[in-house]
């Protein structure tokens, strides 16, 4: 025999516990995935011998390669959020690792661009290549509901983190 509780879920829906629950289990996957994602990461870096920034310029320019678009110096110091001598000191680590080449700006004499190398593109196919396939594998099979709740779930998750909240304003007598 059922109790009371049971039978009223069966009949008006998730109590507002099971409701929790299931955020909560949805967050923690999440929580999980980003911890895997992250040690990922720093494993791509160890094999490559990289920062992170280093990796981030990387992946800039192999992105703009691919839309055949020219990256000067300073879109890659707003890309990081950097100084210039930054960018510089990253630009020259990475020309030095042999994975970027400056090359001229066709009109500009005092201009340059910066350009990943073949070989860079080979070397992160290849560390990359394989977990990018089975990224693919596991969600190709997706139904359309399931991929738009995945998308749109993601996409509150990154309003929600994206807000920043205001610091409280102290009032003069407690300063």
């Amino acid at each position: 025999m059922e109790n009371g509780s049971e039978a009223s879920r069966y009949w008006y829906g998730a109590s507002e516990e099971d409701r929790r629950r299931r955020a909560v289990d949805v967050l923690q996957a999440f929580r999980v995935y980003r911890a895997a994602e992250v040690a990922m990461r720093r494993r791509t870096r160890e094999s490559m011998s990289m920062g992170e920034n280093e990796l981030l310029v990387l992946r800039y320019l192999l992105k703009a390669a691919g839309q055949q678009r020219q990256v000067s110096p300073s879109e890659i110091t707003r890309y990081l959020g950097v100084s210039t001598a930054s960018t510089t000191a990253i630009i020259d680590r990475l020309e030095k690792s042999g994975h970027v080449t400056r090359i001229p700006h066709p009109t500009d004499r005092r201009s340059i661009h910066i350009v990943a190398t073949t070989a860079s593109d080979e070397e992160v196919r290849a560390t990359l290549g394989a977990m990018h396939a089975r990224m693919m594998a596991a969600v190709v099979d997706m139904t359309p509901e399931e991929s738009a709740a995945v998308v749109a779930c993601l996409g509150r998750l990154q309003d929600a983190v994206d807000q920043v909240d205001p610091h409280p304003v102290e009032p003069e007598a407690a300063r």
